[in-house]
């Protein structure tokens, strides 16, 4: 629907494979909706143009959130229980550490990978292959 550059960056970090704006011609959404039954990705030229620019202009000295390699061993332990639906509680168990322990590794993962709530956190695991949908 929009064309800016954060919009379009965040519908993608959202895991959209396909984006058309209004603008676009009607039969683009033909042509979207078939690419997408076929699990391949469909975005207009002013979408990809918005992307190119996007790279081009914040290029190799863009910060980037760091993934899931950035994470130590035990965060990426934290990262896995939590997204399958544990509680801090049960985390604590499983691991032997405090229920203190496991709040002060999840603010650290969600601040290392940019995450504000545990459903993002979720959503970055499936993303990612921690876990499985």
């Amino acid at each position: 629907m929009h064309e800016t550059e954060e919009l379009t960056r965040d519908v993608l970090g959202a895991g959209a494979r396909a984006y058309l704006l209004k603008s676009d011609a009607s039969r683009q959404i033909v042509a979207a909706v078939e690419a997408l039954a076929e699990h391949k990705p469909y975005f207009t030229w002013k979408v990809s143009k918005t992307m190119l620019d996007a790279y081009l202009k914040h290029g190799q000295g863009h910060e980037r959130t760091p993934g899931f390699n950035h994470l130590t061993v035990r965060e990426r332990e934290i990262v896995q229980l939590l997204a399958e639906g544990r509680s801090n509680k049960a985390v604590s168990a499983l691991l032997g550490i405090s229920v203190k322990t496991v709040e002060t590794h999840r603010a650290a993962i969600m601040k290392k990978l940019g995450i504000n709530s545990i459903a993002e956190l979720v959503r970055y695991a499936i993303r990612n292959s921690v876990i499985e949908a």
